[in-house]
């Protein structure tokens, strides 16, 4: 019957993986769909007329139209190039020169380097019904110039709201426990759903990390209260035991004592030289109990 479970389990997980395999195949082929659309445009009969027009504006004006031409982007930017409405290429300009027709050509910048943001505090229900306020700071940066012009309008926009709803999604299945103490977790959790949703945007989410996790004043006095109450138990607990180890001690002493009477007056004279070395005004001098007894009896 173990076996079987075993047997079951791995053929879950190995359904899981084809799943996600096949999961990344198809945003890749999206991807690559949008590369070809992109490649394979046609401008059409008036296109290349206008595109020709252009070009011979450009060359019979060629000393003044060259400063509209030329265009340059810094090494982490790179440009998109749209010919009449259409990308022109398969791959982004840059960095450095590059050339555009004036009449015929727009272009938008993308910066390529990492961005971050800050979560604003989002109020969170825990999975065990306890109210959290949570905030978070997430690292992404542009990976595919061309699918973050072509296919969202507003990437950096909607990644930032994107991150705000998937802390609610990934934090709303927590536990309080959880989430006080696997916070490692769950930044991976969320980076692999960020990564996973603005993938077909062209955004390469690198890192994200929960900053603060804030309880409300009654249960932070709650989980104060309870954590000196278990401290204070355990205090006791520890002052129990060794009142029992130091009783056995004080036993096996008596037992070793009994055995030589000669032993309590030495016991005796290294209490006297324990209290001289205090320089103290009181002496104590110990009489033993078997003179006492003596006179007792008489």
């Amino acid at each position: 019957m173990w076996i079987n479970t075993v047997e079951e389990t791995q053929c879950g997980c190995m359904e899981m993986d084809s799943e996600i395999e096949s999961g990344r195949k198809r945003r890749v082929n999206s991807k690559d769909d949008l590369i070809a659309d992109v490649g394979s445009g046609s401008l059409g009969c008036c296109g290349w007329l206008i595109v020709i027009l252009s070009g011979l504006f450009v060359f019979s004006l060629f000393p003044f139209t060259i400063w509209f031409c030329i265009k340059i982007v810094q090494e982490y930017e790179r440009a998109v190039i749209f010919r009449l409405g259409r990308i022109t290429d398969r791959k982004a300009k840059g960095p450095g020169i590059f050339f555009v027709l004036p009449c015929t050509d727009s272009f938008v910048k993308v910066d390529l380097r990492t961005v971050s943001f800050d979560i604003p505090p989002q109020e969170i229900l825990t999975k065990d019904s306890v109210t959290v306020c949570v905030d978070g700071v997430v690292y992404f940066r542009v990976s595919d110039p061309i699918s973050s012009v072509a296919n969202v309008s507003n990437a950096d926009f909607s990644t930032r709201l994107l991150a705000q709803t998937t802390l609610r999604n990934v934090l709303g299945t927590k536990n309080l426990a959880e989430l006080l103490s696997d916070r490692e977790g769950i930044s991976h959790s969320m980076q692999a759903s960020l990564d996973e949703a603005t993938d077909p945007w062209g955004i390469k989410v690198e890192r994200v990390e929960i900053k603060d996790v804030k309880l409300p004043h009654q249960l932070q006095r709650a989980m104060a209260a309870e954590a000196e109450a278990t401290r204070e138990a355990r205090a006791k607990v520890i002052a129990a035991e060794g009142e029992m180890n130091a009783s056995r001690a004080l036993k096996e002493a008596s037992l070793v004592i009994a055995e030589s009477p000669s032993g309590l007056q030495l016991r005796y004279l290294q209490t006297l030289t324990t209290i001289a070395a205090e320089k103290n005004s009181t002496i104590i001098f110990p009489l033993p109990m078997d003179v006492i007894s003596h006179f007792m009896k008489k």
